[in-house]
This record gives structure tokens, sequence and C-alpha cells, in this order.
């Protein structure tokens, strides 16, 4: 390799919660660099989650994050002419991530008076196992699965 391999930044844990799951959810919420708006929005919204399921906020949002988190993805391979789908497991922090962005994308196509409701409305959804984010982790389980034939063209 030309270049040594790239040094991971490390991830200050967030000031209420002392969580680094909040910080890099409320990285990916964050636009334009505003990053106190992005903590207030979180914050805000674990409020009103707690508050509509009497239950800690915080943990309401780990199970919905986990409830929408994939496990597998089918990714495009050329082999002769053909292009296949082929499953594949995916690394634990790609993992996360397309879960939160899921979570975040489809709070923001919600609708909700502001921000801070509509990512408590698809937190709600995601902990009980329904809302558009855990509907686009069951596609991609149910396309990895219909594509299984095709799991011997791995890489």
């Amino acid at each position: 390799m030309r270049k040594g391999k790239s040094k991971s930044r490390t991830i200050v844990p967030d000031p209420k919660f002392g969580d680094e799951l909040v910080t890099k959810f409320v990285n990916n919420i964050m636009l334009q660099g505003k990053k106190n708006s992005a903590f207030d929005i979180f914050y805000e919204a674990i409020e009103i989650v707690s508050q509509r399921s009497k239950e800690d906020g915080l943990e309401v949002w780990k199970k919905a994050l986990a409830n929408v988190t994939p496990a597998v993805e089918v990714r495009s391979r050329r082999v002769g002419g053909a292009t296949f789908q082929i499953p594949s497991e995916i690394r634990a922090d790609r993992k996360m991530s397309i879960g939160m962005k899921n979570m975040i994308k489809f709070a923001r196509n919600r609708h909700e008076k502001s921000m801070q409701e509509k990512l408590a409305g698809e937190i709600m959804a995601a902990y009980k196992e329904e809302g558009s984010a855990f509907k686009k982790k069951e596609d991609m389980h149910r396309m990895a699965e219909a594509n299984k034939a095709f799991s011997h063209f791995r890489f």
C-alpha cells in the first residue's frame, strides 16, 4: 500500500447521557455544521418519546435503533454478462450507520410540525417494529433472502 491506514477519529461522548452512540446519531442529524441545534433536536425528541411511552427515552431509542439495523444487504456483482444481486453480511459499524441514516431520513419525510416531533414519531414507530425505517430493513432482508441462490458468487 502506498499510504498507511487512516486513523479513526475518536468520538467524544455526548454531554447529557455520556454515550458515544448518541454523538454518532447527532452527527448524522446535523446539517451545515450546526451541532448544537442537532443536539437540541435529539434531546427534545427523547423527551417526547419518554412522555409518550412512559419509559426511559434513551432505552426506547436504543431498542428502536436495534430494530431498524439490518444484518444483511445485497451488492451488485457482474459475472459474465449478467449482474447478480449477491447477499452479504454487513460490518458492525456499517450496520449502525445504515440504521441511523435510515431512521433520520424517514423521520425527515414524516408529516409532523417540527423535526423533534418527526424524530420522536419515527423512534416510537421503530420501537413498535413498524414505520418506514423498519420497513426498509425488512425489504433489505427480503431481497437478500430472495437472492440467496447467488451467494456462491461472493468475493
